[in-house]
């Protein structure tokens, strides 16, 4: 291919994997032809070209279901479109469970399947035997069958995509290494390669295993971090069905699928091997990893016992090769929060090849349009967190987030390495009170309480878990006595400036133009009135504001104001880490705090929606009367080096109006029971707060109006897709219970 590279380009896309020739020819397909794709060395030669090549369509949210339904019709179709052949065949997939809770799994997921309206089949022992009649059903409890889910040869079908690219005005580029990302004044402006410098408005990387580095070398975060993955290929085995499905068995961590007469045999093992923590050669392309016998062997052995043909058949191939992981098992997806006009799409966790399509498809109208075309939260680059670029924490984590593929779902499932990252400063008091921890974006907050002889760890299932007593137990005290929770983890912004009011205002539903004291809730909203954001602002002062938010969306929601107020005198500092708050909720907890400040806390004197400064023992904290559980309560936000004293002051005196500690399981089930919404469980940027029964929150009449206005009044002059029962509710979250 030719080495004249062009002096700027539309989008300059820094990957020659699936992903990034995906992403070059969506691009190219909606009318953005000046595409450049710039390989270091061959197209997939990084991890594509050593991928199983399986074939999936379910997934865990019905949008990330319809990429996948998507990427499956892309490559049903991409051969006769480029002329270039893919490999592509829909023999569907089988996966087996060993155990009762496994099944229940499956089965779960099968129902979701139909949901999604895919096609699927729950299946027993002997209709397994059928399809696949060369198994072992020894344990096998029973199974589900997809029948459109296939498998493709990866180096094949990025081949056929660099090709549609190309047939469209798209340039692709092989041994043509990036070497930076130029950026000025906040915004990508093109790359540097060795070959010269290409200008660029936008700039994606998606570069897998190098993403990190690459990023970090401009100040965007992608946190992910190599593996080793292991497969084997059989010698031909001719009793090999040539139509057979892909089969998982996750009980025993393996995966097989037909190959040209023989079986590929591959792994998701529960304790990985990061690799390539210390750096990647500068030559690295098409590498093989040393063998590991010894950390193969459990898995073959299950193998051969569960397909008695691999005892006959010599091994071909013994394939190790390197794999990116994140630390939650999900994609990184959309702008980066750091620097304008970088994209991500990298951090593929060894799903790339079912993924490349649907994401390609994504990245590209996000590019375009401005904005991702659906709600992509889970797999969207904001949700990460600075730490998580820590190589030790990646290391530690990744070696679990392999097998995970196929561990078991089980809800509230807490993950089990890279633990006691972020604690909040009463951590060590909530532990002695017996805490049970659960883990969100490193933070370690106590999701229940053990008592009454529980032990202090989840006893995981489908049905009611061993926490829900404890759970029931603090939900009661909180009906009838007081409780807190540890909520250092709420993400905390202080916004000033003479431009605060004005941005705020602009970007908030409801109007901040209030008096000094006053907490509002509102959301956040787009151009299109979805919801982009749902949290409280509290006037501090004239131009002084603080925001509260939810731990998950902390880099989102400072990216997004910080976005909106460029070029204005406004200033946003995240203060999370100095500002850890303590709720203390219930009908005894004006009493107790009372009795703590010294105060007139009646309705009177500190109404709710209102924020005042108090005493408690010997600090000032600010003290907050709003609610997240229904009840009577205040928000204490305390200076940091004040929390563990405020907390011992509390407690002491707590113990005369029963005050119980409570975790994050209870202050969920209590929300809920009140309808107070969560942004990416009951509502997205795809819903708009009049869809959400959040209308109340809206100033329509506020000067200069907010970002989403005019699609909101256009919803309001129509019916809107209410849900009744949340409209309903809506109306009794306008008041405090008491």
């Amino acid at each position: 291919m030719s080495k004249s590279l062009p002096a700027r380009a539309d989008v300059a896309i820094v990957g020659g994997g699936i992903v990034g020739a995906s992403i070059a020819y969506h691009l190219t397909k909606i009318g953005i032809a000046n595409v450049v794709l710039l390989e270091r060395k061959q197209l997939t030669s990084g991890t594509t070209w050593h991928a199983a090549g399986l074939v999936g369509q379910l997934r865990a949210s019905r949008n990330l279901t319809e990429l996948a339904k998507y990427t499956t019709g892309l490559f049903e179709g991409l051969e006769k479109e480029t002329g270039q052949a893919t490999g592509f065949k829909q023999n569907g997939s089988i996966s087996i469970a060993l155990t009762e809770g496994r099944f229940e799994e499956l089965k779960r997921g099968a129902s979701m399947a139909k949901n999604f309206g895919l096609e699927v089949d729950v299946i027993s022992t002997a209709e397994i035997k059928a399809r696949v009649p060369h198994y072992n059903m020894d344990g096998v409890t029973g199974g589900v069958f997809l029948p459109k889910d296939g498998q493709v040869n990866p180096i094949d079908v990025t081949q056929a995509l660099a090709a549609g690219a190309r047939s469209r005005g798209g340039k692709v580029f092989e041994n043509a290494k990036v070497i930076r990302i130029l950026v000025k004044d906040g915004k990508a402006v093109g790359v540097e390669t060795a070959d010269g410098t290409i200008e660029a408005d936008r700039v994606v990387i998606a570069s897998g295993m190098w993403s990190r580095e690459l990023g970090r070398s401009i100040g965007v975060n992608i946190p992910l971090h190599a593996c080793e993955h292991f497969y084997i290929v059989s010698e031909p085995i001719a009793d090999l069905a040539r139509n057979m499905p892909v089969v998982r068995v996750p009980d025993e961590c393996t995966y097989y699928k037909e190959d040209a007469g023989k079986l590929m045999v591959g792994a998701f093992e529960p304790k990985a091997k990061p690799w390539g923590g210390g750096g990647i050669d500068e030559e690295h392309a098409f590498v093989t990893l040393p063998e590991d016998m010894d950390h193969f062997e459990p898995i073959l052995a299950s193998a051969i016992a569960r397909v008695p043909l691999l005892e006959t058949a010599g091994i071909q191939l013994f394939f190790n090769g390197p794999e990116s992981f994140t630390p939650d098992v999900r994609y990184y997806l959309g702008e980066a929060p750091e620097v304008k006009n970088v994209y991500v799409a990298t951090g593929f966790n060894s799903i790339g090849i079912q993924s490349a399509g649907g994401a390609g498809l994504v990245l590209s109208q996000w590019i375009k349009n401005g904005h991702p075309p659906m709600d992509v939260n889970g797999i969207d680059i904001r949700r990460i967190h600075p730490f998580q670029s820590n190589k030790s924490y990646l290391r530690e984590r990744v070696s679990e987030s392999l097998g995970l593929l196929y561990a078991m779902h089980w809800p509230y499932r807490q993950a089990e390495t890279a633990r006691g990252v972020r604690r909040s400063p009463i951590h060590p008091y909530t532990k002695d009170l017996g805490a049970v921890f659960g883990e969100v974006n490193g933070w370690e907050r106590p999701n229940w309480y053990a008592r009454d002889g529980v032990a202090p760890e989840y006893g995981y299932s489908y049905g009611r878990q061993n926490w829900w007593p404890c759970a029931d137990y603090e939900a009661k005290q909180l009906m009838t006595g007081c409780a807190f929770f540890d909520q250092a983890s709420f993400a905390k912004y202080i916004v000033e400036g003479k431009d605060a009011l004005a941005v705020l205002n602009r970007v908030s539903t409801a109007e901040m133009d209030v008096a000094e004291g006053r907490v509002v809730y509102t959301q956040w909203c787009n151009e299109r009135g979805g919801i982009e954001a749902d949290l409280t602002v509290t006037r501090l002062g004239g131009d002084r504001f603080m925001v509260v938010t939810g731990a998950v969306p902390q880099t989102r929601d400072l990216a997004w104001l910080k976005r909106h107020a460029e070029g204005k005198a406004c200033v946003a500092v995240d203060v999370t880490s100095g500002l850890p708050m303590i709720a203390v909720m219930g009908p005894k907890s004006r009493a107790l705090l009372e009795k703590l400040s010294g105060d007139d806390l009646s309705n009177a004197a500190f109404p709710f929606g209102t924020s005042q400064e108090i005493e408690i023992g010997f600090a000032r904290v600010r003290a907050s009367r709003i609610t997240y559980v229904g009840e009577l309560g205040w928000e204490l936000y305390i200076p940091a080096e004040f929390a563990a004293h405020v907390f011992e002051t509390l407690w002491a005196a707590g113990k005369a109006f029963g005050l119980t500690p409570a975790g994050m399981h209870t202050m969920n089930n209590c929300r809920m029971e009140k309808a107070y919404r969560h942004w990416g469980h009951d509502m997205s940027d795809e819903e708009t707060p009049l869809e959400a029964g959040l209308g109340f929150t809206i100033a329509w009449g506020k000067k200069g109006g907010f970002i989403g206005k005019e699609a909101l009044e256009k919803h309001r002059a129509k019916p809107v897709r209410e849900n009744d029962w949340y409209a309903w509710r809506s109306k009794t979250t306008r008041s405090p219970r008491r």
